[in-house]
């Protein structure tokens, strides 16, 4: 035996309340935004020396 539907309506109104009877929590602006590089570190990258360049074909 169901108690929602027409035959108990205050049973209904009970359930409703029960779960939106109330705001959720609130959420802080901090806990929404996650931060995290876009790349990871490439190591070769930087190694590109314009110093040895030179050495190696302008002498």
């Amino acid at each position: 035996m169901s108690l929602e539907g027409p035959e108990n309506p205050n049973a209904a109104e009970a359930g409703r309340r029960e779960r939106f009877g109330k705001l959720p929590e609130r959420i802080r602006l901090e806990d929404t935004v996650e931060e995290r590089p876009a790349a990871v570190p490439d190591p070769a990258k930087d190694t590109y020396n314009a110093d040895e360049w030179l050495v190696r074909y302008c002498l």
